[in-house]
């Protein structure tokens, strides 16, 4: 241990972070995931029947992962060992398992931990497999990405998944009141201060106690209020990877919650992807989307407003763009919502791969030519506006195809009207067609 220091340049008996010094000592101490460590949890269970399975670890940063693999090699009696796929190539693997192999023959177990597994690629995560099946190692990897996406089903097949959760206020006011006590000293906050650290390490426990340090080094003659604190501690940018599985969750809450009629909510989701720096074409995209797929007929003026939203991002650019992204976001969640739409495109999409090539019948078709003329195009066509309530009622379908309905409309908005028409027309058509 004395040559880590030293070679990083520090003495043995330099002080370690806040974070580091707090790090918990056995897993009935870990804040914030007792729905896996808690005696009935199945994390609980395999520690209380000293069997230990592969697993991955898949939460945001600072919620434990690395400190419950090590409390997990402590508390089933293997021997720890770690590497991090950051740093870490093909001969440290081998070296990692040929060291395993060595402990397995005299007796003794070790558990692997891979920080940032996922970052290893296809090649090298296979590698894992016969030393995970033969026993060699218990392997405990750690992730922040979605392990479906990210790590090999031939593994994940061998691991259990299990998910940490982002520490939520309790959490993180346990982790508060631990440091105070170790240091003997309560930070000098006011109550909302003191929440509103929390809000700033949005769920991340090591970076509030990286807060919290700082604070601790500060003397002020009196506590600090919320403002205070703000100016005092600059707020990181959240979360949030634009090429990642949070990129696609933001946008479907968004997306969701405008289907679902809920102003509040997208504006809320809305306002934490800007906040993210998500790209605002992204987002004026999926409106357009939202606009003809979940409201369609039942508000036509929800795709212009939509469309207004996307040419105002190329015309004025962020920020000011955003209050057009959010109008359209507060319009489509508020508009009366009709899929019918959608529903009857698909269905006339499916239709058209099961029919082929099927012509139109012949009193539709076009007769530019004397010849097509005389083969019989346009003969016996009726001019809708010349009908009686311009509407001839003629069968617009394949001659060998059945009369099919794709569009329902359901009744809601200004698709009520529609409706009705529709209905009227299936009438006239009935009779004019003896029907």
């Amino acid at each position: 241990m004395s040559d880590l220091f030293s070679a990083a340049g520090l003495d043995q008996s330099a002080p370690a972070p806040l974070a580091e010094r707090l790090r918990p000592n056995k897993l009935a101490e870990v804040v914030g995931q007792d729905h896996l460590l808690k005696p009935e949890g199945p994390i609980g269970r395999m520690v209380a029947g000293k069997r230990l399975a592969s697993m991955v670890l898949w939460g945001p940063p600072g919620v434990g992962k690395t400190t419950i693999a090590r409390l997990l090699a402590e508390e089933t009696g293997l021997e720890f060992q770690q590497i991090s796929a950051v740093f870490s190539g093909v001969a440290d693997l081998k070296k990692a398992f040929e060291t395993a192999k060595g402990r397995r023959a005299s007796g003794k177990g070790t558990l692997l931990f891979v920080d940032e597994i996922h970052r290893f690629n296809r090649a090298q995560q296979d590698g894992f497999l016969p030393y995970v099946e033969q026993g060699v190692v218990t392997l405990v990897g750690a992730t922040t990405e979605n392990p479906s996406f990210e790590i090999n089903a031939a593994l994940l097949s061998r691991a259990q998944v299990f998910v940490l959760k982002r520490l939520d206020d309790a959490a993180l006011e346990l982790l508060l009141q631990r440091a105070e006590a170790l240091l003997s000293r309560k930070l000098p906050l006011t109550a909302d201060a003191r929440i509103a650290l929390c809000n700033l390490a949005d769920g991340d426990g090591r970076y509030l106690l990286t807060l919290a340090e700082e604070l601790f080094t500060l003397h002020p003659q009196a506590s600090l209020d919320a403002r205070a604190l703000g100016e005092l501690l600059q707020k990181r940018a959240p979360a949030y990877d634009k090429d990642r599985e949070e990129h696609y969750n933001l946008i479907s809450a968004l997306h969701k919650s405008i289907r679902g009629s809920d102003p509040d909510a997208a504006l809320y989701w809305l306002a934490r992807m800007v906040a993210g720096g998500e790209d605002l074409l992204f987002i004026a995209r999926r409106l357009v989307r939202a606009a003809a797929e979940d409201i369609g007929l039942a508000d036509p003026t929800a795709l212009l407003i939509a469309n207004a939203a996307k040419d105002a991002v190329h015309f004025i650019g962020p920020p000011e763009a955003e209050l057009h992204l959010a109008q359209a976001v507060l319009h489509l969640a508020t508009a009366p919502k009709s899929n019918a739409a959608y529903v009857a495109w698909k269905a006339a999409k499916r239709a058209a791969d099961e029919t082929g090539t099927l012509g139109p019948p012949m009193h539709i078709r076009n007769a530019p030519t004397k010849l097509m003329k005389d083969l019989g195009y346009g003969v016996g066509y009726q001019y809708d506006h010349d009908a009686e309530q311009g509407f001839a009622g003629q069968n617009y379908f394949p001659d060998e195809m059945k009369r099919r309905q794709f569009y329902a409309p359901d009744g809601r908005g200004r698709e009520s009207a529609i409706k009705e028409r529709l209905e009227h027309w299936a009438k006239l058509r009935s009779e004019k067609s003896g029907g």
